[in-house]
């Protein structure tokens, strides 16, 4: 709920700021249209980049490889033993 109120706080804010610049004659009025949809390409912008940090620092578990291996053999056994066909030909 905190999460929630938090984002919506700041959509609010933002909102106000864009409002009032639209009423003020601080930025050109044609500018201030635009401010949106640069918010929105920004936002975009800054996810990608967040994927992409994320693909960088993606960390590599070896211990969690070899136990998936041995979860896959069991599984395999537990196939085999019902009937199953598992081979990998």
């Amino acid at each position: 709920m905190k999460h929630v109120v938090k984002i919506l706080s700041i959509l609010v804010t933002i909102s106000a700021i864009w409002v009032g610049l639209l009423q003020t004659s601080i930025v050109p009025r044609s500018h201030t249209w635009l401010l949106p949809i640069y918010f929105v390409v920004s936002l975009g912008c800054y996810g990608l980049l967040m994927v992409g940090v994320g693909l960088m620092q993606f960390p590599t578990c070896p211990q969690e490889a070899l136990l998936l291996q041995q979860d896959i053999m069991e599984a395999k056994e537990f196939l085999k033993q019902k009937g199953v066909d598992v081979s990998s030909d």
